[in-house]
């Protein structure tokens, strides 16, 4: 069996001019709900075998605030260019690519790709992942290159604990 956790990056400030939209930085809002959301993980969840994070600034903020709540190691956080998408297909391709022996991961990306992801894997439809969402997905697959419809059994969002 093979766990899943996608995380939408948490809420970006839009109050610096002249920035790339990769290096975005978090809100003050968003390191509040990054510090919410992972310590109720670090409370409910075993911790996953391997953090993946996009490059962007915001979601690798939002991952290294995860990986201390989580008392993951920040030297083996991955960080994958791709996944700086608003498509799903990078985020199929890293999953896809994770090394069997990873039981449980957790990925950091974006928007669309996340919606798009949650719902073509997932079998509870979700409308909309909001920023610093946590979708959990369990597959019966033994491989992550196989993986098919598996079951969602964790739909968090810092709304709900707040």
């Amino acid at each position: 069996m093979k766990t899943l956790y996608i995380v939408r990056h948490a809420k970006s400030s839009w109050e610096y001019n002249g920035i790339e939209d990769i290096d975005r930085p978090l809100s003050k809002r968003g390191i509040k709900d990054a510090h919410l959301i992972s310590k109720f993980l670090s409370e409910h969840i075993d911790k996953p075998d391997v953090f993946i994070s996009s490059s962007a600034n915001r979601a690798l903020h939002t991952a290294v605030i995860f990986c201390d709540n989580l008392k993951y190691p920040l030297s083996n956080l991955y960080i994958r260019k791709q996944l700086y998408s608003f498509s799903d297909g990078y985020l199929v391709k890293t999953v896809h690519a994770l090394d069997d022996n990873f039981d449980a991961a957790i990925i950091f990306s974006h928007d669309h790709g996340i919606n798009t992801f949650v719902n073509k894997f997932g079998n509870k439809p979700i409308a909309h992942v909001p920023t610093c969402g946590v979708i959990g997905i369990q597959f019966e697959e033994k491989h992550w290159k196989n993986l098919k419809k598996g079951k969602t059994f964790m739909a968090e969002f810092p709304k709900n604990h707040k």
